[in-house]
């Protein structure tokens, strides 16, 4: 595989007078981490696992340094995208992107020609792009339900791999899209759902490929993916199905004037249908601020299953196929061939006219940043399966680390996605420090955050309804108004440990659109609200999310 090379923000070879505002910013933050330089040697993909997740002893987790990616973008070898890899590639780099991954739609011309080409790219646009770390994935048609992100590590089988997943287990490729309940069929197409999340981790640990790792595509957009479903993937192989898009892509189909008056931010433009779960009320198929109602909504479907006591990891990316006001249109077919029979569409052609979309690039809008020891593909992997993740909009934040440490302890403590066993009565305090904006994003505008709320919520184990989704002891427990402030803080939240075990996680906005929580007042007084139809700036409605960090009472 070709030799990779730090991000030009992290290498020390690179002087910081061509580095951009971020990237300058991003390079003090990795320094306050200790891990600049030989600190922050390549953890490639034969790098161990152990050893690319740096876990400190006794409890405490290590120092980190966030990596940005999208793990949801299409090319060419998607039938209904546009953009050749490098066109991709380009724009993840022109937005700060350190790792992304091409998850094509399944597709039987995809199966047949196209995951092969496509890995011959793959390898071409690593070697052109030594500073980026690209994934190879697939869009996986979960047999009665939605989609998923599939991608593996780097390596001899990667595409073997996926392209047997595919022909085996991808719902639209055998037929087994019935959801329905009631249905024949629903319940062979929800057990061979979980039998294909099975034999992934049976890849894994029979060592056939280093690593895979799946995640839950826009899991409200047509309300087909059930509560029930959603944890029978994540118990089927918790290290392999780590979690959800807690903001799907399509993040600009909501510009007013531009695709219509009926539009919605990620394209949740739908109404439940004889495959949707029943039990999710009309609200559910919205964004809120972006977000999936699942996510946004405190004490919703999200909150229910980490008050199970498990991680569920959220993330948000570009689902890129078409960018607003991009001006390429896809090729013309040559006489004879189609997407079936050659399983690529043609390079795309410029116009010079504004096309179709809903897409920002790979990095422009929604990021993903987790949280590594050394930079490297299996790094990444495990930074996400261990849930050491936030997210943002709009270019909201430069920063975030988060510490939940006992009351006067000079230990790291623990960080997203940890644990910290505690006894009864225990003082913990909470430590968020934040690194504001330090150059406009990519709309011109300096964003500022206006406020950081803590959520938490008690932990009460596995719930006797697979259906449900409410977590009725969660809600915003703190609110702290930031307004204003500048470079970076921290802000030192106690926490009092009680009978119950709990969980804690964050969030906060630019300020500019917030009312009464889905689940009212007193669970979450200013929360994320859906847009009017077709008036959904995404750049004056931003958000950031934390995933949470657990608190275990022993004794």
């Amino acid at each position: 595989m070709t030799e990779q090379q730090l991000p030009a923000w992290a290498d020390p070879s690179v002087s910081p007078a061509v580095l951009d505002a971020q990237g300058v910013s991003r390079r003090g933050l990795l320094r306050r981490a200790g891990l600049f330089g030989a600190a922050f040697a390549l953890g490639g993909a034969a790098t161990p696992a152990v050893a690319a997740t740096g876990r400190g002893h006794g409890g405490e987790d290590p120092r980190l340094a966030y990596l940005v990616g999208d793990h949801h973008v299409h090319s060419v070898y998607s039938h209904d995208a546009k953009y050749t890899f490098s066109q991709q590639a380009r724009a993840a780099a022109r937005y700060g992107l350190d790792w992304m991954v091409f998850n094509e739609h399944s597709n039987f011309g995809h199966a047949s020609y196209g995951a092969a080409l496509e890995h011959k790219e793959i390898l071409k646009a690593r070697a052109a792009n030594p500073r980026q770390l690209i994934f190879q994935g697939l869009e996986w048609y979960i047999p009665a339900a939605e989609h998923c992100t599939v991608f593996a590590a780097p390596g001899p089988h990667e595409v073997d791999l996926l392209t047997r997943f595919e022909l085996a287990y991808d719902g639209k490729l055998l037929g087994y899209t019935e959801g329905a309940a009631g249905a024949a069929d629903t319940a062979r197409n929800e057990a061979h759902a979980v039998k294909a999340i099975k034999w992934l981790a049976e890849q894994r640990r029979s060592g056939y490929v280093d690593d895979v790792l799946v995640l839950a595509n826009h899991p409200l957009r047509l309300g087909i993916d059930s509560p029930h479903e959603l944890r029978a993937w994540r118990d089927a192989a918790p290290e392999i199905m780590i979690g959800m898009e807690g903001a799907p892509g399509a993040q600009g189909a909501a510009i007013p004037g531009w695709r219509g008056a009926t539009s919605i931010r990620g394209e949740y433009e739908n109404k439940p249908s004889a495959q949707s779960w029943a039990g999710y009320p009309a609200g559910a198929y919205l964004t809120y601020g972006g977000f999936d109602w699942a996510t946004a909504t405190v004490g919703g479907l999200w909150d229910s299953m980490l008050a199970e006591g498990r991680l569920y990891s959220v993330t948000t990316n570009s689902d890129n196929h078409r960018t607003v006001f991009d001006t390429w249109k896809n090729g013309d077919w040559p006489a004879g061939q189609n997407f079936d029979n050659t399983g690529r569409l043609p390079d795309p052609v410029n116009t010079d006219t504004p096309q179709a979309g809903s897409d920002f690039w790979p990095g422009q809008f929604s990021r993903t940043h987790v949280g590594v020891t050394r930079y490297g593909y299996r790094a990444v992997m495990t930074g996400l399966r261990e849930g050491r993740v936030w997210l943002d909009h709009g270019h909201l934040l430069d920063g975030l680390e988060v510490r939940l440490r006992r009351e006067h302890s000079n230990g790291r403590g623990v960080t997203l996605g940890g644990r910290l066993r505690v006894r009864k009565g225990e003082k913990l305090t909470l430590e968020i420090t934040v690194t504001s904006a330090s150059r406009p994003n990519p709309q011109g505008i300096l964003p500022q955050l206006a406020h950081v709320d803590v959520i938490r919520g008690a932990v009460r184990g596995a719930v006797s309804d697979r259906d449900t989704w409410r977590a009725p002891d969660t809600k915003v427990v703190r609110t702290t108004d930031v307004s204003g402030r500048k470079g970076t803080y921290t802000l030192r939240v106690p926490v009092a440990v009680g009978d119950e075990s709990c969980y804690l996680r964050l969030r906060g906005s630019d300020g500019k659109r917030n009312g009464t929580g889905y689940l009212g007042a007193s669970v979450d007084p200013h929360g994320p609200i859906p847009h009017e139809p077709g008036n959904g700036d995404p750049w004056a409605d931003t958000w950031f999310y934390s995933n949470p960090i657990f608190v275990d009472v022993v004794g």
